[in-house]
C-alpha cells in the first residue's frame, strides 16, 4: 500500500505532463476561397515585426513555416499569391501539487513544525510555472488583401533552446496538416 501512495504522485505527475506535451489545433477559413488556385508565398513583413518574440523565434517559426509550403508543393515568391503573417500569444501558469495526504508527513521540523529535530511536520505545496503560448499562422490573399485562412495552436513551450526548436517545428507542423481545408489525412 505504502509503495502505491509513493508512486500515485509521479504517476499523475507523469499524466499532467504527457497531457501537457501536445499541440491544440484549430483553424478557420474562408469557405469561398479557390485554395487550389494558391502556388506561391512570401511573408508578410509587417504583420511579422508586430509578433511580440524575439527574433530568433521568429526565424525560428518562419523556418518551419517555410519548410511546410515547400513540401506542400508551394514557391517563395516576390509576387506572391498569398502572404504568411503570424502572430504570439503566451501566459505564464503557476502550478501548485499538494501531495499532503492527510494532516502532515514525518520529517524535518519537530512536532508540529516547531523546533529541531525529526518529528511530525506539515507537508509544503510543490510549486512550478510553465509557459502556454498560441501561435497563430494566417494566410492572406495577395491580391484581395483579405485573410483566407488562420491556423492557430496552443501548448506548452521550452525554455531549453534545443527542446524550444523542436517545440516550433511541432507547432508550425500541426497547425500547418490542416492546411488546405480538407486535405488532412
Amino acid at each position: 500500500m505504502r509503495k502505491i501512495l509513493k508512486t500515485l504522485p509521479l504517476l499523475v505527475l507523469l499524466i499532467v505532463v504527457t497531457a501537457c506535451s501536445s499541440v491544440r489545433v484549430a483553424t478557420d477559413y474562408d469557405k469561398n476561397a479557390k485554395f487550389g488556385e494558391y502556388r506561391t508565398f512570401a511573408f508578410f513583413k509587417n504583420g511579422i515585426d508586430k509578433a511580440e518574440i524575439s527574433d530568433l523565434d521568429k526565424r525560428r517559426i518562419l523556418r518551419a513555416i517555410e519548410s511546410e509550403l515547400l513540401a506542400k508543393g508551394f514557391t517563395k515568391s516576390e509576387k506572391p499569391d498569398l502572404l504568411v503573417s503570424l502572430f504570439t500569444k503566451s501566459e505564464q501558469r503557476v502550478n501548485v501539487y499538494n501531495n499532503s495526504w492527510g494532516y502532515g508527513a514525518w520529517g524535518w521540523g519537530g512536532y508540529g513544525g516547531f523546533g529541531p529535530g525529526w518529528g511530525w511536520g506539515w507537508n509544503q505545496p510543490n510549486v512550478s510555472t510553465t509557459t502556454q503560448g498560441t501561435l497563430y499562422v494566417d494566410l492572406i490573399d495577395a491580391k484581395k488583401k483579405e485573410l483566407v485562412w488562420q491556423g492557430m495552436g496552443t501548448g506548452y513551450l521550452s525554455k531549453n533552446m534545443e527542446k524550444k526548436e523542436a517545440r516550433i517545428k511541432e507547432f508550425v507542423s500541426k497547425i500547418m496538416e490542416k492546411y488546405p481545408p480538407g486535405a488532412q489525412q
